[in-house]
């Protein structure tokens, strides 16, 4: 799989930022896609219980993951991992993205300091 080898989540993220719904989704994904109960996910997501539920039942409404009965655990589904696939790519995006706007942002701020009066 082209994810393994991969950090256990694909943000990352400043003390008092907060992930989107998005890199929710990718992180439980993640976790799932080596086979995991609720509670690896959990710690493995960084997330509470209560929000765990609650993704996890959307993921599964949307088939990216199943839970196996045999196995008490889910799995990611071919869905799944398509998804992981556009959002590596995403994130990969995402990220140039950033960091060109921060570029931008202190040009813009020698621009304004050239045009001060000070």
């Amino acid at each position: 799989m082209w994810f393994s080898g991969l950090p256990l989540s694909f943000g990352v993220f400043l003390l008092g930022s907060y992930r989107s719904r998005l890199d929710i989704i990718a992180d439980i994904l993640l976790a799932v896609s080596q086979n995991a109960k609720k509670t690896q996910i959990m710690y493995q997501a960084n997330l509470s219980y209560k929000i765990l539920t609650k993704y996890l039942s959307e993921v599964s409404r949307a088939s990216l993951i199943i839970f196996v009965e045999e196995k008490q655990c889910y799995q990611l589904t071919d869905k799944g991992q398509r998804f992981l696939e556009a959002y590596r790519k995403y994130s990969k995006y995402n990220r140039h993205v950033e960091e060109r706007l921060t570029l931008i942002k202190s040009q813009r701020k020698i621009l304004e300091a050239l045009c001060s009066s000070k």
